[in-house]
């Protein structure tokens, strides 16, 4: 049955409350509004005690998660959007993240933390941000981008049954994107690389909305291009990233998140260390706050014409 990236959240969300009992959602908005975007539409008429709003903050609502999964709970936490885990770092970093290591492996915190995550929507420069570029670089983290509907709901039940705190980015701009998802609680393993589309020119490695947009380049173009998407950003599947790229021997790496000191570069790194010696480029999102006006902010996460060009260049062209 075809659904949106939203529908297929929320049809996660209601099948983990119907069979994991220790499961429960916590967030802004998240009852009877349900939820900033809709994800939780519906849930707390059926889910009355286990669908709970909160206080507008983001500290206050990922420490009560961490403590309750620490007591045997499955917290499953909304931030409306990203920008806002800000404002929770240090329960993420300093405690969820560190308390597995901290008790020498007898403590685990299984709380999933969702967060609407990039541009493409208006939001402006506190509302847009992409921040999978930090918490990758958190050891005790597990972060992972799906970029469509079905990855999106088999792996936020992946992440509820996992027994480490696992960030959900989901990109907003996504949210009203639809696909066949079956209707059956299903996983999709974390740390897990997916091959989107088969070719033999040029491997692009895109994350999340970012599959979307290399997948339109790859469907007009008459280069034949291989599309891998990551999944999980940490840890990253790089055995099947490498694969992909010594395939072509020409790697472009896509990412809608700030190119300086990001995920693109790590992805760049780990396959240069991995032993790949071909051409490689990456093309992320540009070093400024994210404009409101619709054309700026278009301008600042790499374009069609941007990815053709790239193509081109790495093609010798």
């Amino acid at each position: 049955m075809t659904k949106t990236y939203l529908e297929a959240v929320n049809e996660g969300l209601r099948q983990i409350l119907a069979t994991l009992p220790e499961a429960y959602i916590l967030g802004e908005d998240v009852g009877t509004y349900g939820g900033g975007f809709g994800a939780t539409k519906g849930l707390v008429a059926d889910f009355p005690d286990r669908v709970l709003d909160t206080p507008i903050s983001e500290a206050a609502i990922t420490g009560v998660a961490t403590g309750s999964a620490l007591l045997g709970k499955r917290p499953i936490l909304e931030i409306q959007f990203s920008d806002f885990l800000t404002v929770a770092v240090d329960q993420i970093v300093n405690e969820a993240a560190k308390i597995h290591f901290l008790s020498n492996g007898k403590q685990t915190v299984p709380i999933v933390i969702r967060a609407a995550s990039g541009s493409g929507t208006g939001a402006s420069a506190q509302h847009s941000q992409s921040f999978e570029n930090w918490f990758a670089h958190v050891p005790g983290l597990i972060v992972a981008m799906p970029s469509n509907a079905y990855d999106a709901k088999g792996i936020l039940v992946a992440a509820v049954k996992n027994n480490n705190p696992v960030l959900i980015f989901e990109p907003k701009s996504l949210y009203k994107t639809a696909m066949p998802v079956p209707s059956e609680l299903y996983e999709v393993p974390l740390g897990q690389a997916k091959t989107v589309r088969t070719g033999h020119d040029v491997t692009i490695i895109a994350v999340g909305r970012m599959v979307e947009v290399a997948k339109s380049v790859a469907e007009n173009s008459s280069v034949s291009i291989e599309i891998v998407d990551p999944v999980t950003l940490s840890p990253l599947d790089v055995p099947t990233l490498a694969s992909a790229a010594q395939k072509t021997g020409k790697v472009l790496i896509l990412t809608e998140a700030i190119a300086q000191s990001g995920i693109s570069g790590e992805i760049l790194s780990q396959l240069i260390e991995a032993g790949f010696a071909g051409k490689i480029k990456r093309l992320g999102g540009k070093f400024m706050p994210v404009s409101a006006a619709k054309s700026a902010e278009a301008a600042q996460v790499p374009s069609q014409a941007e990815i053709v060009e790239a193509i081109a260049q790495l093609l010798g062209e």
